[in-house]
């Protein structure tokens, strides 16, 4: 779910800029607390003052993260992000339509893309160093609450689906 996390983010810091699609992306520490709590009962037995501390920051967060969603940026924002673009391109000799293509989600090449032997060599050099350590490792024992971790895991798939919906019908996955 955080790799389908991070999509999200990229596809937030190219849409709605860095300065909103970053915080909002590092939500995910919430439902990172809501697995610990919930599934895995990290605070079972915890005192009363660090739960109370934990769920104000949490709840301060989850404002935080609504105060941004609804937020919008000014035109300047557009006319400083067009600028730097320009500065960047100006400063490395690159054709300003990749470049304005590249920020603004458009197709940048028409050529297709395609990968050398290296990195066909790199992906399964790391494949095979993650499978042997897979195999090496020893599943730890935990006490699971499977009612909310079925729970947890419909909430994501739902919000996943939607987010995907969403964002397809915005930018085509461009």
């Amino acid at each position: 779910m955080w790799v389908i996390g991070d999509l999200f983010q990229n596809f937030a810091a190219k849409y709605v800029g860095i300065s909103r699609g970053i915080p909002l992306s590092n939500t995910n520490q919430l439902w990172g607390l809501l697995w610990g709590i919930l599934v895995f009962g990290e605070l079972r037995g915890a005192a009363h003052g660090m739960i109370v501390r934990v769920v104000g920051g949490s709840l301060l967060m989850a404002l935080g993260a609504v105060a941004i969603a609804f937020s919008s940026a000014p035109e300047g924002e557009y006319v400083s992000w067009k600028e730097a673009a320009q500065r960047e391109s100006d400063l490395y000799s690159i054709d300003p339509a990749y470049v304005a293509a590249s920020m603004e989600g458009g197709e940048k090449s028409t050529a297709p893309f395609r990968r050398t032997w290296l990195d066909w060599l790199l992906v399964a050099a790391a494949t095979s160093i993650f499978v042997a350590f897979g195999a090496m490792a020893i599943i730890p024992h935990m006490e699971i609450n499977w009612i909310w971790l079925a729970g947890l895991t419909s909430a994501m798939l739902v919000v996943l689906v939607a987010c995907g919906i969403q964002l397809r019908r915005v930018t085509g996955f461009s």
